[in-house]
């Protein structure tokens, strides 16, 4: 589904990937590891069209989309939860979530199925973003993703700043969707158990290049705690 190859991302005269290979099979859970500042989040703006990508290939069903725009990407079937979530606090719940459909060209409904993977917020519907926790946040900002029907959910940290009840909320959302729905994910996360827990395949980023990568049930954590550990 995703054929990402020998990718180069840059921000103006400073090289951030360097000859990146990634791919990502359909209903497939897929997970990229790595430390801070590795470049794990510019290679997920570089799927969205976020960062400037001089070289390399982007491939999305076949289809190369390396110079297309953000809007483009988004209605193929891509949806993207950055880190920091990135709500609007001063809209409601339902508000937030009316916005996922923008990515279907402002059509349609919300899914009533958002609410069974995350029943919290159907009882916050007119309450502001703003207002909800972190990991309410979270969700929401997941469920925002997933009201555009992607093909492709790509979520950024997404156990960063969340307390363990809501991380374990979020890895069986992850597991539902994949099982009952196939729905194709790549996650970037530094928390080993959690990627190891929800994951098909793994990669393993270090200085903006890819260090090692597996089947997620063959993985040697301490192997790889010892690159995340650098």
């Amino acid at each position: 589904m995703l054929d990402v190859t020998k990718l180069e991302a840059n921000y103006e005269e400073s090289i951030i990937l360097n000859n990146v290979n990634l791919q990502v099979s359909k209903g497939q859970v897929v997970c990229l590891l790595g430390r801070n500042g590795v470049g794990k989040t510019t290679f997920l703006k570089s799927i969205m069209g976020l960062v400037r990508t001089p070289k390399g290939s982007i491939k999305f069903n076949g289809r190369e989309i390396i110079a297309e725009p953000t809007y483009f990407r988004a209605r193929q079937g891509i949806s993207y939860v950055p880190q920091g979530r990135d709500i609007f606090p001063q809209l409601s719940v339902q508000e937030n979530l009316l916005l996922g459909l923008e990515a279907l060209g402002g059509k349609g409904s919300i899914d009533e199925t958002v609410y069974d993977l995350f029943p919290v917020l159907k009882t916050m519907l007119q309450r502001k973003g703003g207002d909800l926790s972190g990991g309410q946040q979270q969700q929401l900002a997941i469920a925002r993703a997933l009201v555009a029907k992607p093909k492709l959910l790509i979520l950024d940290e997404p156990t960063e700043g969340i307390q363990p009840s809501v991380i374990q909320e979020i890895g069986r959302v992850i597991k539902q969707l994949r099982q009952a729905e196939g729905l194709t994910i790549l996650i970037v996360e530094q928390y080993l158990d959690f990627a190891v827990e929800v994951s098909d395949y793994y990669y393993v980023m270090e200085k903006g290049r890819i260090e090692a990568k597996g089947f997620t049930r063959e993985i040697n954590k301490e192997e790889i705690q010892k690159l995340l550990a650098i």
